[in-house]
């Protein structure tokens, strides 16, 4: 997941409140020292950290409880709150006017993840119904124009580039223009990686700005650079009109957290963040819900909207089954179908929730093994696929030599269904006797 390390000390420093049968001064103490310990680790600057951890104490004791909420539920509010606020406080989106030509320069430090970063933004508004297309005004990178059009060809995007024009001023006017003839309506212009140092570089960007008038300008980050990022947000911000970061390379960053609290601090709001390699690897930031992820809290909304955007069918009977844990192979890979259209599936659990994360390796397991699974159970006995018990040596062995793979595989196969029953069963249990679940959601119980 996103911050990953960061997620898993914050929930567990949660975990200590949750199980204290007294919740006093020294309960919330030990808990603002554990999440202090978190975001050090995560590159948050000291000095915030210091600032995040006096105001969970202060308000965690001294303020008076809302009626029907109880001093546990209370102090995981102000945690939350407090983190959100420190990480931009509320979500900023990027304003498009449809049906006009809506031009976002972008500009990052070379090596920041720019081009890639243009190649996903275009296919997510694209995916929304947004005509969209990019300009590589990117002349000063050799194999920045082909990097562009290989992702915009891939994903079926009106590109414009012309690999013998060296002024990017040019070029920058040009592609405008041929994109408002075409009637795109989001247009994505890419330009030359920059240093804060470069004057010449600073300079062509100033000229590209004036020239085509952006609508707005979006600043591409480096998420591993940690509280770096701050300062290159500042300087850039100081050159030339920022609108808007996007942070990329969240996904396997230790340092991320210090990229995130540094650059919102500069007050340029975070409006998308780069979550791993994948096209579709980027999503809106939301600092509250960012937040509630991190603590392990359901971002339920946005598991819905990505239900949605996946046009899932919902069979009920199987859901009901999934929620008692009584679910035979069948339905198991229908609903780990279903889960991939939605994005790997590691993700859409994280989404839920860390209490509610697959087992360690059970995600990768199940991304890697899916075909295989499914051969496997073409294999098989309808009996043996409705009631995998019966499965035992003999059978086994035949299903191993008739589907080309070992009796390992077949066994590897069953252990992952018998953990994803008792996974679900436990979670049924939690969740029993709460009205209401989540709508669209295949095999999940309601939250």
């Amino acid at each position: 997941m996103v911050l990953e390390g960061l997620g898993k000390s914050l929930n567990s420093a949660l975990k200590r409140l949750f199980g204290a049968a007294v919740i006093d001064e020294d309960l919330v103490k030990e808990l603002a020292k554990d999440i202090q310990r978190a975001l050090l680790v995560a590159d948050v600057d000291v000095n915030l950290v210091m600032a995040i951890t006096k105001r969970v104490e202060e308000q965690a004791l001294d303020e008076s409880l809302p009626r029907g909420v109880s001093r546990r539920e209370h102090i995981v509010k102000v945690v939350w709150d407090t983190l959100a606020c420190f990480l931009g406080e509320k979500a900023v989106p990027l304003v498009i006017d449809p049906g006009k030509p809506n031009l976002v320069m972008m500009v990052g430090i070379q090596g920041s993840g720019k081009t890639t970063t243009i190649g996903k933004l275009a296919r997510y508004y694209q995916k929304r119904g947004i005509k969209t297309g990019v300009i590589c005004a990117d002349n000063f990178r050799p194999g920045a124009y082909n990097q562009l059009k290989q992702l915009a060809e891939k994903s079926s995007i009106p590109f414009y580039g012309d690999e013998e024009q060296k002024d990017a001023v040019n070029l920058a006017k040009k592609g405008f223009d041929e994109m408002r003839k075409k009637g795109i309506e989001l247009i994505l212009l890419d330009t030359s990686g920059r240093h804060r140092e470069e004057k010449g570089l600073i300079k062509e960007m100033r000229d590209i700005s004036r020239s085509v008038k952006p609508k707005e300008i979006v600043m591409v980050i480096d998420g591993t650079l940690g509280q770096q990022a701050g300062v290159q947000a500042a300087a850039f911000k100081e050159a030339t009109d920022i609108g808007s970061i996007i942070v990329t390379k969240l996904d396997g960053s230790a340092k991320g957290g210090g990229a995130l609290s540094a650059v919102a601090a500069t007050g340029a709001p975070i409006k998308f963040i780069g979550t791993g390699e994948s096209m579709d690897a980027i999503e809106p930031f939301n600092p509250t819900k960012f937040a509630g992820r991190l603590l392990g809290m359901s971002d339920i909304r946005g598991l819905i909207d990505k239900v949605r955007e996946a046009q899932i069918d919902v069979d009920e009977d199987v859901t009901m089954r999934f929620m008692k844990g009584q679910f035979s192979l069948n339905d198991m890979m229908v609903q780990l179908k279903q889960l991939k259209k939605m994005g790997p599936i590691g993700k859409v659990m994280e989404m839920l929730g860390l209490q509610y994360k697959l087992p360690d390796n059970m995600a990768e397991v199940q991304e890697e093994n899916m075909k295989r699974w499914e051969v496997i159970m073409n294999s098989m006995t309808k009996e043996e696929r409705d009631n995998p018990k019966i499965i035992k040596s003999s059978r086994i062995s035949r299903i191993a030599q008739g589907s080309g793979t070992s009796s390992r595989d077949v066994r590897d196969m069953l252990k992952q269904h018998q953990q994803m029953q008792k996974m679900m069963k436990h979670i049924g249990k939690q969740r029993r006797g709460r009205r209401g679940g989540i709508p669209g959601i295949p095999g999940l119980p309601g939250m």
